[in-house]
């Protein structure tokens, strides 16, 4: 890969990291609901778990699309019913110890999961394959994850630290309550471009 190559993959990985998703917004609604120290297990499910679905993607299952363009809509539509339920999830979570819904930050597991069911993170790395990694030599495709592995997980931490961050005006229920909602209506609004473009 040349030097202009991998700039443009690190500039790419960047921006599609730090910007706004479901991921990063989770992340944002977790560091308000639970804190920075109680998040680190989900922001490293969506390092490295985005990391290994790279991985996958390059070594064969954009095939799997080409071949069977069924599949691509059944994970679309299994994606978007999932994010559905997340900003109720999201919606509906309450201060922290009031035992209200009970609500917990994601795990390392979930959160690994969750990139296969989050359209964006599934955008980026199709992209990221066909874009950086035509060939799809593994050599190639091992460079392309651990670039977005070594670009995100600051990126998502960053979501995380705001959120902390605006944890000190949300210890109002009312004002958490309504930060959760919003969070949740702008999880649903990533689904725009998936469900219409």
């Amino acid at each position: 890969m040349t030097y202009d190559l991998l700039l443009a993959l690190v500039t790419f990985a960047f921006v599609s990291s730090i910007t706004p998703g479901p991921n990063n917004l989770m992340l944002m609604a977790s560091g308000a609901n639970f804190g920075f120290i109680r998040t680190i297990p989900h922001m490293l499910g969506v390092g490295l778990g985005f990391t290994l679905m790279v991985v996958l993607v390059g070594a064969g299952l954009m095939q799997l699309f080409d071949a069977y363009p069924v599949s691509y809509l059944a994970l679309k539509t299994g994606s978007v019913l999932y994010l559905l339920w997340l900003a109720w999830k999201i919606a509906r979570a309450s201060e922290p110890g009031t035992g209200k819904t009970g609500g917990t930050p994601m795990t390392f597991l979930q959160a690994s999961a969750f990139q296969w069911v989050n359209p964006k993170a599934w955008a980026m790395a199709l992209t990221a394959i066909s874009a950086y990694a035509p060939s799809r030599d593994l050599g190639a495709v091992v460079l392309v994850a651990l670039i977005f592995g070594a670009v995100n997980l600051p990126s998502v931490s960053t979501w995380t630290i705001l959120g902390q961050k605006i944890r000190v005006i949300l210890t109002n229920p009312t004002r958490l309550r309504a930060f959760n909602i919003t969070m949740a209506l702008l999880l649903v609004a990533t689904l725009f471009p998936v469900i219409y473009g």
